[in-house]
């Protein structure tokens, strides 16, 4: 493709993906799949790499790609973003409808139009367009001087780098509320406990840990979104209202919260926080009440502001989601990855109109820090999940009869061995016939890139396990046609084909055997290391910890895992009956003499011309070593575009570095 053509598809593209934003986050009406915008966004990728001049800084690809700060810059806000007086109760706000009046010289029996809007319980920020062009991005701060957090906001998917507009104004300052939806932060803290990391107390803190991220390729990888409210400075464009100004942000682009509404009068407020209140469970965002202001613009200027806040506004809060309770049991639930739980059991009590019987202790370690015994009286939230959590213990309220739950010893769920990974906080069960992870065991064990069995996916899985017919990974070596045909829907050549996949899988690759026993911290990677060192499980089972770090990238926290994971007895057992079922692991047989023997490649940024899977492949078929990190012993660097602190560190360390081109040109 020539410049012109090319330039002409990469402003197509732009405008394309994002009008697709637009329609996603601002809208919420998507037109396209998300493996559709993949293909756009990747073709737009392509050009940009191969035209690099053509890439200016409002492309949707430059959202990401800045390099970590060493610390936030401060930013003065032009006009101060303001707190809030607080309300109550109904007679706060018919009190404050009546200081307005007074202080606008109107009758008491006038009625004025508000604007109300959900408070959202996120974080604060200003957004600074320059005739239409995102530049600078900071936190609420003291309201007068913030921190500069301009890259991190730019990864933010629903704010445009660009206004939606062919004649933006010249300054327009917005203040927003950067959140994070509820189903996120579940997942987020569920990735987090998987991983043994301390889980984010509320969707809030997520969200301000998550813009205070100094690299902003962690911030991105967080799905944090954005309502914008309010105005700072405008030049060059003019709105005579509040809802005239909510009304035209999502024309340039800018989200708003769709529950916004324009009412009169005090009997408008109270209808609407009472609405938006029934509907506070089903949101998919955490609110913690209502924010009333003044409609006009005009009687806004006339009203001022006090020392700390506005005269024109008031935040009306919800009540607090917390009650006193009795702690009287503390059970432990096993996660699907063998994540240990410690969960309360509560007396029955009611809490913004849920009755709550159970509340999450996260792990052993927030149980202790919190001093959380059996019988313990405790004040208890719902927030930002559907099991509240215990804030804190009354002490005051202690008899002497409280108990403390010490770690157990042993899985609650199938009696293996328990294990605390140092340096993490999560307690584990790592047993592979444990019945509360079989599941997700079998899923991953069968999953493409481990023992690759074609055709059994997550349906097939969980009516094997509904049926009763298997309790671990090695069972699938057992069925026969006859169990298959129990399933729903199933004919006799769809059985065959299960049964072929099955049997063609004992011959895999031992490094796939290894990574899909799903021993932790080894992956795909670690797992072709250990079959290289070892050889063969057997060996690999009688490894000692010295032996395990004498292997290349091996450290001794996937050391002391794998021992872990091989002193576990009925782990033990499964691969015996695996071997037994006629599994043989074939271990790959590595070119002698190739090209790259003896030397050590590392892959970095975004690739292009080939996926980072492929490039190992290649290195390895030439008798290489593909490894993640940079050292004085890596003999190449291949970097892509966007690479980072791989990429600095083999130009500290002298290591040469080498594009996409000249890797290929090596093999020819």
């Amino acid at each position: 493709m020539e410049k012109p053509a090319a330039e002409a598809r990469i402003q197509a593209l732009r405008n394309d993906i994002n009008r697709h934003n637009h329609l996603y986050y601002v809208l919420d009406a998507p037109q396209i799949t998300d493996a559709e915008y993949d293909l756009l966004m990747r073709e737009l990728l392509e050009l940009e790499n191969r035209f690099p001049e053509l890439v200016t800084p409002d492309s949707p690809t430059q959202r990401v790609g800045a390099k970590p700060l060493e610390k936030f810059a401060q930013v003065t806000h032009r006009i101060p973003m303001l707190s809030l007086e607080n309300a109550l109760t109904d007679q706060d706000i018919a009190d404050f409808d009546g200081r307005v009046k007074r202080e606008l010289g109107m009758a008491l029996s006038a009625e004025i139009t508000y604007v109300c809007e959900p408070k959202m319980d996120g974080v604060a920020v200003e957004l600074v367009f320059e005739n239409g062009d995102f530049t600078v991005g900071s936190t609420r701060g003291d309201g007068f001087t913030g921190e500069e957090i301009t890259q991190n906001l730019r990864t933010i998917r629903s704010i445009p780098l660009r206004l939606h507009t062919e004649a933006p104004p010249r300054l327009l300052e917005i203040r927003g509320e950067v959140y994070l939806p509820l189903d996120a932060f579940r997942k987020l803290n569920l990735e987090r406990q998987e991983a043994g990391e301390a889980q984010f107390a509320n969707p809030r803190n997520a969200a301000a840990g998550s813009l205070r991220q100094l690299d902003p390729r962690i911030t991105a990888r967080r799905p944090l979104s954005i309502f914008c409210y309010g105005p700072g400075e405008v030049a060059g464009a003019g709105f005579t209202s509040q809802s005239e100004f909510l009304a035209t942000l999502p024309q340039w682009g800018l989200p708003v919260n769709p529950r916004a509404e324009k009412v009169n009068g005090v009997a408008g407020i109270l209808a609407y926080y009472e609405g938006i209140g029934k509907d506070r469970d089903s949101l998919p965002y955490e609110i913690d009440g209502v924010v009333v202001k003044v409609d006009s613009l005009h009687l806004q200027r006339e009203l001022g502001v006090k020392s700390r806040s506005p005269k024109w506004a008031i935040a009306w809060k919800f009540p607090p989601r917390q009650a006193v309770t009795v702690v009287e049991d503390i059970i432990t639930q096993v996660g699907r990855t063998g994540v240990l739980t410690p969960t309360a059991l509560l007396r029955p009590v009611e809490v913004s109109g849920v009755t709550v019987s159970r509340a999450t202790l996260h792990n052993w370690d927030e149980m202790e820090r919190k001093d959380i015994r059996i019988g313990d009286t405790v004040l208890i939230e719902r927030a930002g999940d559907v099991i509240p959590a215990v804030v804190k213990v009354l002490p005051e309220k202690r008899t002497g009869a409280e108990r403390p739950l010490p770690v157990p010893s042993t899985c609650p769920e199938c009696g293996s061995e328990i294990v605390r990974i140092p340096e993490e906080v999560a307690v584990r069960c790592l047993g592979l016939s444990c019945p509360a992870q079989i599941r997700e065991t079998i899923i991953h064990f069968a999953s493409r890139r481990a023992m690759d069995i074609e055709g059994l996916g997550i349906k097939y899985i969980e009516q094997l396990l509904r049926l009763g017919l298997v309790k671990n990974v090695a069972d699938l070596y057992y069925l026969v046609k006859d169990q298959f045909m129990l399933f729903e829907r199933m004919g006799d050549k769809l059985a065959e084909n299960l049964l072929n996949a099955i049997e063609s899988s004992k011959k895999r690759e031992l490094a796939r055997f290894i990574y899909a026993l799903g021993i932790r911290h080894v992956g795909e990677h670690t797992a072709k290391l250990l079959a290289g060192s070892f050889g063969s499980i057997e060996h690999l089972e009688r490894a000692t910890e010295e032996e395990l770090l004498s292997v290349r990238e091996i450290g001794p926290q996937v050391a002391t895992s794998i021992r872990t994971f091989f002193d576990n007895e009925q782990n033990l057992e499964v691969i015996r009956r695996l071997f037994a079922a006629g599994v043989s692991p074939s271990v790959e047989e590595k070119r002698v003499g190739g090209r790259f023997t003896g030397k050590t490649f590392v892959f970095t940024g975004a690739l292009t011309r080939f996926t980072r899977e492929e490039a190992k492949k290649l290195v390895e078929g030439e008798g290489g070593h593909a490894a993640g990190s940079v050292s004085r012993k890596t003999d190449f660097v291949v970097a892509g575009e966007e690479a980072g602190s791989k990429l600095e560190k083999a130009r500290e360390l002298g290591v040469k570095v080498l594009t996409e081109e000249e890797f290929l040109e090596m093999l020819k």
